[in-house]
């Protein structure tokens, strides 16, 4: 009777621990806003200042954004850059702000002016950026743009543009770079996909197509380099982040500007996506989702429960669509106070 007693003592104790254990784990992912492995490296392992400093670095997209901020928290680790937009003067701005944020010298950031739709001139422009530093160590991929447009009102042209820009400008890119990684043996890809590619939502069919394309190339590309083990394949899949993105965005006409840039306050900030982002780069991770609830568990369902992620996203799409015909702000209309035109 007494071990049966015991037994059973124990078996509550561990029954209570598991439970403690899971309530804690669920109060986490409530207040997480990146995927747990992401979250794991942030505690626990390599400290991007310790990985990244001294490495020579070029990003796409850099003169606003996440490729701003993403120039910015690289300078001050110490990180050599290449700096690459179609604007050169923003990108001279972007060029001061990180010597003054930073021990950097002129000579340790190249502004490399760069139009990813003009595939013809990438070649040139990437001997060019590996002759200034003798090399490249991480290629970010984050330039493109997004989409604010219905299926049956967007013509053709914008579907194309946005794979000429989002897909095969970035695919050609990193295929000038990736030789030169291959032959030294080690470097780093970083693409900036988004949550949308791998998910779907309303008003942005031409964006999460082409965003689905780059996760499908990168996936594979990664299988292709198995025999590279130094060579890192990273693809970053964020949920909304304070950016320029949305006014930026392609609408149903290839000229027309989104005049419906909406809240923000509901984002995520820019500096904390790049610091995670940052996180997965020191640790070589291949994947990250940087998202805030409900985003991340979005980014779960559509993971682990595609059938739940369906009925979710049916019902929210359609207040979506009803809100954007409606001429309301229809990404923030979940979360805050809809506002009109």
């Amino acid at each position: 009777p007494d071990v049966h007693t015991a037994g059973c003592v124990l078996g509550t104790i561990t029954s209570s621990r598991s439970a403690l254990c899971l309530l804690v784990q669920l109060v986490r992912f409530l207040f997480a806003d990146a995927d747990l492995t992401l979250l794991w490296a942030a505690a626990f392992g390599s400290k991007p200042k310790d990985k990244l400093c001294g490495k020579v670095v070029w990003i796409t997209g850099a003169s606003s954004g996440i490729g701003e901020e993403l120039a910015y928290q690289l300078a001050s680790l110490g990180a050599f850059l290449i700096l690459s937009a179609r604007r050169e003067g923003e990108l001279e701005r972007v060029k001061r702000s990180c010597l003054e944020r930073s021990r950097l010298q002129e000579k340790d950031i190249l502004v490399l002016p760069l139009d990813l739709m003009e595939r013809g001139s990438h070649e040139a422009i990437a001997k060019t950026a590996i002759r200034h530093f003798d090399h490249i160590d991480i290629l970010v991929n984050n330039g493109g743009r997004s989409q604010r447009s219905l299926c049956l009102d967007t013509g053709m042209e914008v579907y194309e543009a946005l794979m000429d820009l989002n897909f095969l400008g970035t695919i050609s890119l990193t295929k000038c770079v990736l030789p030169h990684m291959v032959q030294r043996g080690v470097g780093m890809v970083v693409t900036v996909s988004s949550v949308m590619g791998f998910a779907g939502a309303p008003l942005a069919t031409g964006y999460s197509a082409s965003k689905h394309a780059l996760q499908g190339f990168f996936n594979c590309l990664r299988t292709e380099l198995t025999d590279h083990p130094g060579i890192t394949i990273s693809t970053v899949c964020p949920g909304p982040v304070v950016s320029q993105i949305v006014g930026n965005a392609f609408t149903e006409d290839l000229g027309k500007p989104n005049s419906n840039v909406g809240d923000q306050e509901y984002k995520m900030s820019t500096s904390r996506c790049v610091a995670l982002m940052l996180v997965g780069m020191a640790n070589h991770l291949k994947e990250m989702w940087i998202s805030q609830q409900p985003f991340l568990l979005f980014c779960y369902l559509w993971q682990y429960a595609p059938t739940w992620a369906w009925a979710l996203t049916d019902w929210l799409g359609r207040k979506r669509v009803q809100n954007f015909r409606a001429g309301l702000d229809a990404d923030s209309s979940y979360f805050t106070k809809p506002k009109t035109k």
